[in-house]
């Protein structure tokens, strides 16, 4: 697999659906005078295939036996990711981590369960890493299910103090892109 060359045509699918320049809010509240809306590019089929190899590149070697995340911004990723590892002969069935537990049915908060033993060991996905918070929440919910969490992987780590955040709660960040090398890639040739 030819990362660079993957990772650059992904910077300028990004670059040309998901980011915009400006004055925003962030869910974690901060101001940024930037927004990154990931579900544009990883809703479009070749943004899906290119997260989704990226990603299973980076995950191949940590040992996973599947792939987690916050439901709404990781369920493309999840998918993605899941059908990569499946072309690499890998069997990552998601999990997918409601904000609250459903208040009908079967009334659960994570989805996908049935294909997890007890301490499965869970590569977790995000689009975007700013604080940390969500994907934080989203790992609490996994390991008290009595499942293991040591990787989160990302698209964009905005450089905001998450990266941080999940080693002091014991897991490793790798991402895809920070914003420098997505705005560099974006334009190489």
């Amino acid at each position: 697999m030819d990362t660079i060359r993957l990772k650059q045509k992904l910077a300028k699918l990004l670059v040309e659906k998901s980011y915009l320049e400006g004055e925003f809010t962030l869910s974690s509240g901060l101001s940024s005078d930037y927004y990154f809306d990931c579900r544009q590019t990883s809703l479009h089929p070749e943004g899906a295939w290119l997260i989704g190899a990226l990603m299973a590149e980076m995950l191949r070697p940590l040992g996973i036996n599947g792939v987690g995340g916050m439901t709404m911004g990781a369920d493309p990723l999840i998918t993605a990711v899941s059908l990569a590892g499946r072309e690499l002969g890998l069997n990552w069935p998601g999990l997918i981590v409601r904000k609250e537990a459903k208040k009908h049915g079967t009334g659960r908060s994570l989805e996908g369960m049935a294909n997890f033993q007890p301490g499965a060991c869970v590569g977790m996905l995000e689009d975007v890493v700013s604080t940390g918070g969500s994907v934080l929440k989203a790992c609490e919910s996994v390991r008290a299910s009595g499942l293991v969490i040591r990787d989160v992987v990302c698209v964009l780590d905005r450089e905001m103090g998450g990266r941080e955040a999940l080693q002091q709660a014991g897991c490793k960040l790798h991402a895809i892109f920070t914003r420098a090398e997505l705005l560099r890639l974006s334009k190489a040739d």
